[in-house]
């Protein structure tokens, strides 16, 4: 490869990288976490990559008065309601969660506090049932999108409830700016409450604990103290939230005990079980897959002769604290793969159909005959291997199903219906028994997006008992399936469906909590189809060799692969801007416009924010009169957290700046662009991820080398499907992250509660 489009060739194995820290810089919530303790305070961990992103997309809402929805607050309505039916159905269920083994020390506290709130000796805050929503109406397959606001959640705060959150904001010496978000959080009584406890605006997103302690003494006097109650219980709402953007689900009761003595809480131990008492945490006791531990007891108490004490073995266990929202999420969604892994499909096409398709050569006619006779099926690869999707959807279309498939993102959607429309190619390149030809316009499969098929925006609309209305469904980009959109889609599943998850098990994890598709590769619970399509030319080798951990040297005659080496940052800015502008469109042939920066953060002398502004005086200057943007700037836009949709700035008026991203026209309210909307020349990888672009350049800075991981890197050189420039001034920091840093580690519960649920063999 070369180490510049118009030079000479040199080793790329002085030069690869790994995972990041997006967002790090201001809000402390950075990615590559040490340590579980480590990531709860500072939000560290993979997930964190675009928390800065999220800052505030989370609070796009919908208006209930509204003739229309946009995209964004449709889904949010929906993930609403099908939480409002989650909880529902886990309060149905009879009878208590049977305990784990016999515990001591802080493990045996924490079970005794929970036995105390079941026996009534401390009172818990029951929710209230709410009513049943409404069946969402069925959309047509292919909506048509007009430019929407990002509009308001129904039930909005109203104008006197934020007038009086207002005031006690001022009194506390907080931004009375902030009064909307946090009446929008706490909800009614919002003044009330933050002036019998200041510390639930930690609830807020993007307050710190510092922030919260100002606001409580100005409040409070000298009834504010380190030890008060209130004050332990919200910082460990706002420590396990913190985990959640990390990627964590729930944490080890040690972790949680580490990182309030870090957050200055004098007792921990009391902290936490005042927390569960008050049931705004919950505890779990999981059995390890270790052997288990003789120990002895005694049959009396009070008799601790050794002679009278006997031998039992008891199995170790893990103690978990954890947010109702993630952990009814997490169980939700075990059920529902449970229901799939252990249900037979319907009988949709004959037995004749399904044998003819599954005849097919190589990993297309394992996948067929897996989903034949499966409910669940997993399918890993790379891009080459959306064939093999494609041609099972194609397939199952001409036996007379209903098939979709959902991607992350609209670019991944109109990529993956592309190519739907063709006939496919099998394996060897001869047409080969049960890959029939595309059927008529109307009559075969859809693609849509995950977010759009969920909020009815997009999809086949829902049947007369809420159900998608569909009997297969292929899920691609499935690695970025956090616990609580994975547990709305099995819930969203109609009896004897078939749902097919299918990614790239080597790229970043999702930027919620959880990691759905590892967990459940590692369970093996289900049927695996590993494809064994590669990904062609030189970029696809030098990324087939990180997944397994080597950066390999490999043969660029047309310059597909280039290493650019740098000093410094400045040097990095300079010679990115220069590759982007005018070094690939003339030697590669690839324009600017189709040309994506990837960098591990935002923050830094090369991060995405110094980049952006370099790159946009280059190739689109302007005066920002439009809240910093200028008509034709490429943009990232942000509908809600974890997603981003890539665009370009149309204009902008009264209603707002008007983009025009992959999924269509859009309005973000000017309130909200600041929030929601950066420039997009230059991206992190967990913003790229679900796209890819015919040219990429890549840029590792020196002061990135810290946050390189072989997930990172895999993932950032993987965008590129013509070309990939790699600005490198990390040394061997790249090849060392390929070789030796592997995912940051999450907790999450969803291989536990699979265990009892599946079948002992596959």
């Amino acid at each position: 490869m070369s180490t510049d489009p118009e030079t000479t060739e040199t080793s790329p194995s002085e030069d690869t990288g790994t995972d990041a820290v997006e967002g790090a810089e201001g809000t402390g919530e950075s990615a590559a976490a040490e340590s579980t303790a480590d990531a709860v305070e500072g939000g560290e961990g993979t997930a964190a990559e675009d928390t800065e992103d999220a800052e505030g997309t989370g609070e796009a809402k919908v208006e209930a008065a509204a003739p229309e929805l946009s995209e964004a607050a449709a889904e949010l309505l929906a993930q609403k309601l099908e939480r409002e039916r989650i909880e529902r159905r886990k309060a149905e269920k009879a009878g208590p969660i049977v305990a784990g083994a016999k515990l001591s020390g802080t493990a045996a506290e924490l079970l005794a506090a929970v036995r105390a709130v079941e026996s009534g000796e401390k009172p818990v805050a029951i929710p209230s049932v709410k009513p049943e929503p409404a069946p969402r109406p069925s959309a047509a397959p292919e909506a048509v999108r007009r430019p929407q606001p990002v509009a308001a959640e129904p039930g909005a705060p109203a104008t006197e409830t934020v007038e009086s959150v207002r005031r006690v904001l001022a009194e506390g010496g907080a931004p009375e700016t902030f009064a909307a978000q946090v009446a929008a959080t706490l909800g009614e009584g919002a003044d009330d409450q933050l002036r019998e406890d200041p510390w639930q605006l930690l609830r807020v997103p993007g307050v710190r604990p510092e922030q919260a302690d100002g606001f409580a003494r100005a409040l409070l006097g000298a009834e504010c103290a380190p030890d008060d109650e209130r004050r332990g219980r919200a910082v460990i709402g706002w420590l396990l939230e913190q985990a959640a953007l990390a990627g964590h689900t729930a944490l080890e009761a040690s972790a949680l005990t580490a990182a309030l003595a870090k957050q200055g809480v004098p007792d921990p131990d009391a902290a936490t079980q005042s927390a569960i008492a008050e049931g705004e945490v919950l505890v779990f006791q999981d059995a390890l897959d270790e052997p288990a531990v003789p120990v002895q007891r005694t049959t009396d108490a009070s008799d601790a002769s050794d002679e009278d004490a006997e031998e039992v073995e008891e199995r170790p266990v893990r103690v978990l604290i954890g947010l109702e929202r993630y952990a009814l999420a997490e169980e939700s969604l075990a059920d529902g793969l449970a229901k799939l892994i252990n249900s037979v499909p319907k009988e949709d096409g004959s037995a004749a159909e399904w044998e003819q398709a599954g005849a097919a050569k190589g990993s297309t006619g394992e996948l067929i005959r897996a989903v034949a006779g499966h409910g669940l099926v997993l399918h890993t690869g790379g891009e080459a291997s959306l064939e093999e999707p494609a041609a099972l959807l194609r397939a199952a279309a001409g036996f007379g199903l209903r098939a979709w498939a959902a991607a992350h993102g609209p670019v991944g959607r109109d990529r993956f219906a592309a190519l739907l429309a063709q006939s496919g190619e099998p394996e060897g390149g001869a047409p080969e028994r049960g890959e029939p030809d595309s059927p008529a316009p109307g009559d075969g499969p859809h693609a849509a997006t995950v977010a759009g098929l969920l909020s009815g925006v997009e999809g086949p609309g829902r049947d007369a008992d809420g159900a998608l209305d569909l009997d297969l469904l292929v899920v691609l980009d499935a690695p970025q399936l956090d616990v609580e959109t994975a547990a709305l889609l099995t819930e969203s599943l109609p009896d004897g469906a078939r749902l097919v998850l299918a990614g790239d098990p080597a790229v970043l994890w999702s930027a919620g909590a959880g990691r759905v598709f590892a967990d459940l590769l590692a369970s093996k619970a289900c049927p695996q189809v590993v494809s064994r399509r590669p990904d062609l030319g030189p970029v696809g080798e030098l990324v087939s060799g990180i997944g397994i951990g080597e950066l390999n040297q490999v043969a660029a005659p047309g310059k597909e692969v280039v290493i650019v080496p740098v000093r410094d940052a400045g040097e990095a800015v300079h010679r990115t801007v220069q590759l982007v502008a005018d070094s690939v469109p003339r030697v590669i042939g690839v324009p600017a416009e189709q040309t994506v920066v990837i960098t591990p953060g935002h923050g830094g002398a090369a991060g995405t924010r110094a980049l952006n502004v370099a790159l946009k005086e280059r190739l689109n200057p302007g005066p920002g009169r439009f809240g910093g943007f200028d008509p034709g700037d490429r943009i990232a836009y942000s509908p809600t957290p974890g997603r981003t949709v890539p665009g370009r700035v149309v204009n902008a008026d009264a209603e707002g700046l008007r983009l025009e991203c992959a999924g269509g026209p859009v309005v973000v309210p000017k309130e909200r662009v600041e929030q929601s909307v950066r420039h997009g020349w230059a991206l992190t990888a967990h913003q790229a991820v679900g796209v890819r672009w015919p040219a990429v350049v890549v840029v590792l800075p020196g002061d990135a080398a810290q946050a390189l991981s072989r997930p990172w890197v895999y993932t950032a050189f993987s965008r590129a499907d013509r070309h990939l420039s790699v600005v490198h001034g990390v040394d061997q920091a790249l090849p060392r992250a390929v070789a030796e840093v592997p995912a940051k580690p999450r907790t999450t519960r969803l291989p536990i509660l699979l265990r009892p649920q599946v079948p002992a063999e596959v």
